[in-house]
Protein backbone atom coordinates (compact mmCIF):
# COMPACT_ATOMS: atom_id res chain seq x y z
CA UNK A 1 0.00 0.00 0.00
CA UNK A 2 1.21 3.48 -1.21
CA UNK A 3 1.33 5.89 1.78
CA UNK A 4 0.57 8.73 -0.85
CA UNK A 5 -2.63 6.85 -0.94
CA UNK A 6 -3.48 8.33 2.77
CA UNK A 7 -3.87 12.05 3.73
CA UNK A 8 -0.87 14.72 3.36
CA UNK A 9 -0.96 15.05 7.01
CA UNK A 10 -2.68 18.39 8.02
CA UNK A 11 -1.12 21.00 10.03
CA UNK A 12 1.81 18.72 10.56
CA UNK A 13 4.37 21.64 11.12
CA UNK A 14 2.52 22.87 13.62
CA UNK A 15 1.74 19.55 15.41
CA UNK A 16 4.86 18.54 15.03
CA UNK A 17 6.32 22.19 16.66
CA UNK A 18 4.06 21.58 19.66
CA UNK A 19 4.48 17.93 20.20
CA UNK A 20 8.19 17.36 20.34
CA UNK A 21 9.83 18.74 23.76
CA UNK A 22 12.35 16.51 23.90
CA UNK A 23 14.48 15.29 20.91
CA UNK A 24 14.83 12.09 23.00
CA UNK A 25 11.58 11.57 24.28
CA UNK A 26 9.25 8.89 23.80
CA UNK A 27 6.09 10.22 21.82
CA UNK A 28 3.18 8.14 20.39
CA UNK A 29 1.47 8.56 17.46
CA UNK A 30 -2.31 7.06 18.00
CA UNK A 31 -3.44 7.44 14.31
CA UNK A 32 0.05 7.01 12.26
CA UNK A 33 -2.23 6.76 8.92
CA UNK A 34 0.01 6.50 6.34
CA UNK A 35 2.98 8.31 8.26
CA UNK A 36 3.07 11.18 7.49
CA UNK A 37 3.46 13.10 11.48
CA UNK A 38 5.31 10.38 12.39
CA UNK A 39 8.39 11.04 9.73
CA UNK A 40 7.88 14.44 10.39
CA UNK A 41 8.11 13.35 13.86
CA UNK A 42 10.97 11.02 13.74
CA UNK A 43 12.68 13.79 11.49
CA UNK A 44 12.95 15.97 14.90
CA UNK A 45 14.50 13.08 17.06
CA UNK A 46 17.91 11.68 18.16
CA UNK A 47 19.42 9.83 20.57
CA UNK A 48 16.83 7.45 22.31
CA UNK A 49 14.12 9.29 20.49
CA UNK A 50 11.10 6.96 19.49
CA UNK A 51 7.46 6.44 18.37
CA UNK A 52 4.87 4.30 19.03
CA UNK A 53 2.57 3.96 15.67
CA UNK A 54 -0.65 2.54 16.55
CA UNK A 55 -3.75 2.48 14.01
CA UNK A 56 -7.15 0.55 14.25
CA UNK A 57 -7.00 0.24 10.09
CA UNK A 58 -3.84 -2.48 8.81
CA UNK A 59 -3.95 -1.11 5.49
CA UNK A 60 -2.87 2.36 7.19
CA UNK A 61 0.08 0.53 9.53
CA UNK A 62 1.02 -1.22 6.28
CA UNK A 63 1.81 1.86 4.53
CA UNK A 64 3.58 3.37 7.42
CA UNK A 65 5.75 0.99 7.80
CA UNK A 66 7.07 1.03 3.98
CA UNK A 67 7.17 5.00 4.27
CA UNK A 68 8.92 5.11 7.89
CA UNK A 69 11.59 1.98 6.91
CA UNK A 70 14.62 4.52 7.30
CA UNK A 71 12.88 4.83 11.06
CA UNK A 72 12.68 1.25 11.33
CA UNK A 73 15.19 1.75 14.96
CA UNK A 74 12.92 4.53 16.20
CA UNK A 75 9.31 3.38 15.14
CA UNK A 76 7.03 0.39 16.55
CA UNK A 77 3.90 -0.35 15.20
CA UNK A 78 0.81 -1.72 17.06
CA UNK A 79 -2.38 -3.05 15.24
CA UNK A 80 -4.30 -1.26 18.06
CA UNK A 81 -6.86 1.62 18.29
CA UNK A 82 -5.91 4.61 20.26
CA UNK A 83 -8.86 3.84 23.18
CA UNK A 84 -6.32 1.02 23.86
CA UNK A 85 -3.72 3.98 24.77
CA UNK A 86 -2.79 2.07 28.19
CA UNK A 87 -2.66 -1.55 26.81
CA UNK A 88 -0.50 -0.35 23.98
CA UNK A 89 2.33 1.46 25.81
CA UNK A 90 1.88 -1.81 28.38
CA UNK A 91 2.79 -3.86 25.54
CA UNK A 92 5.78 -1.69 24.16
CA UNK A 93 6.97 -1.92 27.88
CA UNK A 94 6.83 1.56 28.48
CA UNK A 95 4.76 3.05 31.37
CA UNK A 96 5.45 6.99 30.64
CA UNK A 97 6.13 9.47 27.31
CA UNK A 98 6.41 12.67 26.53
CA UNK A 99 3.53 13.31 23.80
CA UNK A 100 0.62 12.00 22.44
CA UNK A 101 -0.66 12.84 19.11
CA UNK A 102 -4.15 11.69 17.82
CA UNK A 103 -5.12 13.35 14.09
CA UNK A 104 -8.67 11.90 13.85
CA UNK A 105 -10.91 11.45 10.91
CA UNK A 106 -10.57 8.92 7.69
CA UNK A 107 -8.16 8.90 5.12
CA UNK A 108 -8.39 9.80 1.37
CA UNK A 109 -7.47 5.44 0.89
CA UNK A 110 -10.00 4.82 2.91
CA UNK A 111 -12.64 6.68 1.58
CA UNK A 112 -11.61 5.82 -1.99
CA UNK A 113 -11.23 2.47 -1.54
CA UNK A 114 -14.14 0.43 -2.94
CA UNK A 115 -13.93 -2.50 -0.76
CA UNK A 116 -14.38 -0.14 2.32
CA UNK A 117 -17.49 1.28 1.97
CA UNK A 118 -17.34 3.87 3.29
CA UNK A 119 -18.02 6.89 0.30
CA UNK A 120 -21.61 7.83 -1.36
CA UNK A 121 -19.99 8.29 -4.24
CA UNK A 122 -19.60 4.78 -5.51
CA UNK A 123 -21.76 1.56 -5.28
CA UNK A 124 -20.00 -0.97 -3.07
CA UNK A 125 -21.17 -3.03 -0.18
CA UNK A 126 -21.72 -1.04 3.06
CA UNK A 127 -19.02 -1.86 5.41
CA UNK A 128 -17.10 1.60 7.01
CA UNK A 129 -14.87 0.16 9.29
CA UNK A 130 -11.65 1.17 10.34
CA UNK A 131 -10.48 -2.09 11.87
CA UNK A 132 -11.89 -4.82 9.83
CA UNK A 133 -11.75 -7.46 12.44
CA UNK A 134 -14.47 -6.08 14.07
CA UNK A 135 -17.92 -7.97 13.78
CA UNK A 136 -20.35 -4.67 13.09
CA UNK A 137 -20.45 -3.34 9.83
CA UNK A 138 -22.51 -0.40 8.60
CA UNK A 139 -24.54 -2.82 6.24
CA UNK A 140 -26.21 -4.58 9.89
CA UNK A 141 -26.70 -1.03 10.94
CA UNK A 142 -28.92 -0.50 8.24
CA UNK A 143 -30.50 -3.45 8.15
CA UNK A 144 -30.98 -4.18 11.55
CA UNK A 145 -31.37 -1.05 13.85
CA UNK A 146 -35.07 0.08 14.37
CA UNK A 147 -36.06 3.32 13.29
CA UNK A 148 -35.35 5.04 16.25
CA UNK A 149 -31.80 4.13 16.92
CA UNK A 150 -30.73 4.56 12.94
CA UNK A 151 -33.17 8.12 13.77
CA UNK A 152 -30.44 8.82 17.06
CA UNK A 153 -27.53 8.66 15.03
CA UNK A 154 -28.15 10.59 12.29
CA UNK A 155 -29.02 13.47 14.46
CA UNK A 156 -26.71 12.58 17.33
CA UNK A 157 -23.96 12.01 14.90
CA UNK A 158 -24.54 13.82 11.99
CA UNK A 159 -26.53 16.25 12.97
CA UNK A 160 -29.09 16.12 10.35
CA UNK A 161 -32.46 17.68 10.43
CA UNK A 162 -34.16 15.36 8.12
CA UNK A 163 -33.02 12.35 10.73
CA UNK A 164 -36.28 10.58 11.24
CA UNK A 165 -37.27 10.65 7.71
CA UNK A 166 -34.43 9.32 6.49
CA UNK A 167 -34.21 6.79 9.06
CA UNK A 168 -37.96 6.01 8.07
CA UNK A 169 -37.01 5.27 4.50
CA UNK A 170 -34.46 3.24 5.14
CA UNK A 171 -36.47 0.52 7.21
CA UNK A 172 -39.19 0.85 4.31
CA UNK A 173 -36.61 -0.25 1.38
CA UNK A 174 -34.67 -2.77 3.26
CA UNK A 175 -32.23 -4.48 2.64
CA UNK A 176 -29.80 -1.79 1.51
CA UNK A 177 -27.08 -3.44 0.43
CA UNK A 178 -24.73 -1.05 -1.37
CA UNK A 179 -23.65 2.94 -0.52
CA UNK A 180 -25.28 3.53 -4.03
CA UNK A 181 -28.54 2.19 -2.77
CA UNK A 182 -28.46 4.43 0.85
CA UNK A 183 -27.62 6.97 -1.91
CA UNK A 184 -30.61 6.63 -4.15
CA UNK A 185 -32.86 6.58 -0.56
CA UNK A 186 -31.38 9.58 1.03
CA UNK A 187 -31.81 11.46 -2.22
CA UNK A 188 -35.40 10.07 -2.98
CA UNK A 189 -36.01 11.43 0.77
CA UNK A 190 -34.48 15.07 1.23
CA UNK A 191 -34.40 16.01 -2.94
CA UNK A 192 -31.25 17.45 -4.93
CA UNK A 193 -31.31 21.05 -2.09
CA UNK A 194 -28.35 20.16 -0.07
CA UNK A 195 -27.87 16.55 -1.12
CA UNK A 196 -24.20 16.50 -0.84
CA UNK A 197 -24.23 18.03 2.60
CA UNK A 198 -27.20 15.21 3.80
CA UNK A 199 -25.26 12.61 2.29
CA UNK A 200 -21.86 13.43 3.85
CA UNK A 201 -23.53 13.55 7.37
CA UNK A 202 -25.33 10.33 6.90
CA UNK A 203 -22.29 8.65 5.92
CA UNK A 204 -20.63 10.38 8.53
CA UNK A 205 -22.64 9.30 11.32
CA UNK A 206 -22.78 6.19 10.24
CA UNK A 207 -19.11 5.43 10.67
CA UNK A 208 -18.85 6.77 13.66
CA UNK A 209 -21.81 4.39 14.94
CA UNK A 210 -19.95 1.72 13.55
CA UNK A 211 -16.47 2.26 14.82
CA UNK A 212 -17.82 3.56 18.51
CA UNK A 213 -15.20 6.98 17.44
CA UNK A 214 -16.36 9.62 19.93
CA UNK A 215 -16.66 6.93 22.65
CA UNK A 216 -12.74 5.73 21.16
CA UNK A 217 -11.81 9.89 21.30
CA UNK A 218 -12.92 10.02 24.94
CA UNK A 219 -11.74 6.65 26.16
CA UNK A 220 -8.22 7.88 24.62
CA UNK A 221 -8.15 11.20 26.19
CA UNK A 222 -8.75 10.09 29.98
CA UNK A 223 -5.78 7.76 29.52
CA UNK A 224 -3.19 9.91 27.60
CA UNK A 225 -3.30 12.50 31.16
CA UNK A 226 -1.83 10.44 33.25
CA UNK A 227 0.39 8.60 30.72
CA UNK A 228 2.14 11.68 29.72
CA UNK A 229 5.20 13.30 31.94
CA UNK A 230 5.11 16.34 33.43
CA UNK A 231 5.49 18.85 30.49
CA UNK A 232 4.73 16.67 27.67
CA UNK A 233 1.55 17.33 25.24
CA UNK A 234 -0.78 15.70 24.12
CA UNK A 235 -1.53 17.31 20.32
CA UNK A 236 -5.19 16.47 19.25
CA UNK A 237 -6.58 17.34 15.32
CA UNK A 238 -10.16 17.10 14.73
CA UNK A 239 -12.24 17.21 11.68
CA UNK A 240 -15.78 18.68 12.61
CA UNK A 241 -17.63 19.91 15.64
CA UNK A 242 -18.46 16.44 17.55
CA UNK A 243 -14.84 15.82 17.94
CA UNK A 244 -13.61 18.99 18.22
CA UNK A 245 -16.77 19.63 21.54
CA UNK A 246 -14.91 16.45 23.22
CA UNK A 247 -11.34 17.64 22.90
CA UNK A 248 -12.32 20.71 24.14
CA UNK A 249 -14.53 19.92 26.83
CA UNK A 250 -11.75 17.07 27.72
CA UNK A 251 -9.22 19.75 28.12
CA UNK A 252 -11.12 22.30 30.30
CA UNK A 253 -12.02 19.56 32.65
CA UNK A 254 -8.02 19.08 32.83
CA UNK A 255 -7.64 22.51 33.22
CA UNK A 256 -7.50 24.59 36.93
CA UNK A 257 -10.73 26.11 35.36
CA UNK A 258 -12.43 22.35 35.14
CA UNK A 259 -11.12 20.66 38.31
CA UNK A 260 -13.41 22.25 40.94
CA UNK A 261 -15.93 25.09 40.66
CA UNK A 262 -14.20 28.60 41.27
CA UNK A 263 -15.10 30.41 44.79
CA UNK A 264 -15.28 34.03 43.29
CA UNK A 265 -14.70 35.56 46.78
CA UNK A 266 -11.44 33.22 47.72
CA UNK A 267 -8.07 34.37 47.75
CA UNK A 268 -4.85 33.11 46.26
CA UNK A 269 -4.36 31.67 42.64
CA UNK A 270 -6.60 28.97 41.47
CA UNK A 271 -5.85 25.01 41.67
CA UNK A 272 -3.90 23.78 39.02
CA UNK A 273 -5.35 20.96 37.10
CA UNK A 274 -3.50 17.96 35.49
CA UNK A 275 -3.30 20.01 31.72
CA UNK A 276 -2.28 23.58 31.23
CA UNK A 277 -3.62 24.83 27.71
CA UNK A 278 -0.98 25.51 25.21
CA UNK A 279 -3.77 26.65 22.55
CA UNK A 280 -6.46 28.87 24.28
CA UNK A 281 -8.40 28.51 20.64
CA UNK A 282 -7.79 25.89 18.31
CA UNK A 283 -4.86 26.13 15.25
CA UNK A 284 -6.32 26.02 11.81
CA UNK A 285 -4.80 25.20 8.57
CA UNK A 286 -2.79 28.25 6.70
CA UNK A 287 -3.64 29.09 3.08
CA UNK A 288 -0.54 27.82 1.84
CA UNK A 289 -1.57 24.97 3.27
CA UNK A 290 -5.21 24.56 2.07
CA UNK A 291 -3.71 25.46 -1.41
CA UNK A 292 -1.70 22.70 -0.91
CA UNK A 293 -3.98 20.09 0.95
CA UNK A 294 -8.04 21.31 0.76
CA UNK A 295 -9.14 18.16 2.60
CA UNK A 296 -7.41 19.88 5.35
CA UNK A 297 -9.93 23.07 5.34
CA UNK A 298 -11.79 21.88 8.44
CA UNK A 299 -8.85 20.45 10.75
CA UNK A 300 -8.99 22.03 14.07
CA UNK A 301 -5.76 21.54 16.26
CA UNK A 302 -5.53 21.82 20.42
CA UNK A 303 -2.49 21.74 22.29
CA UNK A 304 -2.18 20.79 26.33
CA UNK A 305 0.65 20.28 28.34
CA UNK A 306 0.73 17.81 31.71
CA UNK A 307 1.71 19.80 34.79
CA UNK A 308 3.05 17.91 37.79
CA UNK A 309 0.18 17.81 39.49
CA UNK A 310 -0.65 14.36 40.78
CA UNK A 311 2.61 13.35 39.71
CA UNK A 312 5.02 10.88 41.39
CA UNK A 313 7.51 11.49 37.96
CA UNK A 314 10.87 12.91 38.45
Amino acid sequence: MAPDAFHSPALCREAVDALVTDAEGCYVDGTVGGGGHTEAVCMRLRGTGRVICLDADEDALTAARDRLQPFAERTLFLHMNFSELTTALRTAGITHVHGVLLDLGVSSHQLDAPERGFSFRGDERLDMRLDRRQMTTAWDLVNTADVDVLSRIFLEFGEERHARRIARRIAGARPVNTTGELRIIVERTVGGQHLTKTLARIFQALRIAVNRELEALSGALAQAVPLLLPGGRLVVIAYHSLEDRIVKSAFRAETAAGTEPQNPFARGPAPEGRLRLVTRKPVTPSDEELARNPRARSAKMRVAERTDVGTEHT
